[in-house]
């Protein structure tokens, strides 16, 4: 349920509000818009047919939200949530942000190479996995705390924001040392214990979609973040499995502009992994753009042949930096910028 409030309400009559439903047994989250507050109400509702909240002082419209999603609503929130990185990096608002680097962090100078060259072409955030859950538990795994320490040095040292995987809920605090975007990966998107630790810390989270969820579910994955007081989540559509083999997933183009109409929260797309082809890459890029996503995070390596994980989709330096001149014309033309 979500309660409005008139723009005129001070902030007693919000928080005689908030304690009255708590002792009904409901959990209340205070959105504080530009024009005005909404509080999101969470628990059992029917407690509320004998305490109408709509004679409440301050209170203006009561509304039931029927989907099962309450805090990641349109309903809840109207406006487009912006997620800030380090106070420099919006995420959500005109600008299409770009996050690019190597699928593995595998040692510190091609790490820095790469860095070097996607900062240089445009990009703002700098990806790379210290931590790879892999499907074979032969492959490469990652080198953990010193893949973080690199991932820190670079991203001082070209002024690049860094987001890398958490698949443990014991590497939160390590890796929340060095990060400034926790990321979950497809295979932890209904990981509700990782989800709730997640929850409770004051760093953005990207979720990424499951490798077989629908949209529901991953508004429901975000949803258990935001319950626990995180609001700074950003979306990512990663491609799901269906019958096509053509591609490594399909890519769902109808995602971004659907996550629009539902949620406020901003949502990304990820085309390395949504194709797994680096010569699709930049198709379904301009593709994501133009349908209304928030910003991409792409593949980029310096030498896609010996790349310890994901080579085939990843693009070289000069594709990506050509790729970034291109998007900047389809931002543009959709009325935004890329930054």
């Amino acid at each position: 349920m979500i309660v409005v409030l008139n723009p005129k309400a001070t902030e007693e009559q919000i928080q005689h509000i908030v304690e009255k439903v708590g002792k009904l047994g409901l959990r209340a989250n205070i959105s504080r818009g530009v024009e005005r507050t909404v509080i999101g109400l969470i628990g059992p509702e029917d407690v509320l047919r004998v305490t109408p909240l709509e004679v409440f002082p301050g209170v203006e419209q009561v509304i039931p939200v029927l989907a099962p999603y309450k805090l990641v609503s349109r309903e809840f929130k109207k406006e487009n949530s912006i997620v800030k990185i380090n106070n420099k990096i919006k995420i959500g608002g005109d600008r299409v942000i770009v996050m690019a680097g190597p699928c593995s962090v595998e040692n510190k100078e091609s790490l820095r190479s790469i860095a070097e060259q996607v900062k240089k072409a445009g990009a703002t955030v700098l990806r790379g996995g210290a931590f790879k859950p892999r499907t074979s538990p032969y492959d490469f795994q990652g080198l953990g705390e010193e893949g973080l320490k690199y991932l820190k040095e670079v991203g001082e040292e070209f002024d690049l924001a860094i987001t890398t995987e958490v698949i443990d809920p014991r590497h939160i605090e390590l890796i929340s040392k060095y990060a400034d975007i926790l990321q979950i990966g497809a295979r932890n998107m209904q990981n509700f214990s990782l989800l709730n630790e997640l929850g409770q810390i004051k760093k953005p989270i990207l979720l990424k979609r499951g490798i077989s969820a629908t949209v529901k579910e991953l508004l429901m994955s975000a949803e258990y973040i935001l319950s626990k007081g995180n609001f700074d989540v950003i979306l990512c559509e990663r491609g799901i499995r269906t019958f096509e083999t053509a591609t490594r997933n399909t890519l769902d183009i109808n995602a971004v502009p659907l996550v629009k109409q539902l949620s406020h929260l901003p949502i990304v797309v990820d085309p390395s992994h949504g194709t797994g082809r680096w010569g699709l890459v930049a198709s379904v890029s301009k593709a994501a753009v133009a349908a209304g996503a928030d910003g991409l995070i792409i593949e980029v390596h310096d030498n896609p042949e010996e790349a310890m994980s994901d080579g085939t989709q990843s693009l070289l330096p000069e594709n990506f930096s050509h790729l970034m001149a291109d998007l900047e014309k389809v931002a543009l033309a959709v009325g935004r910028t890329l930054q």
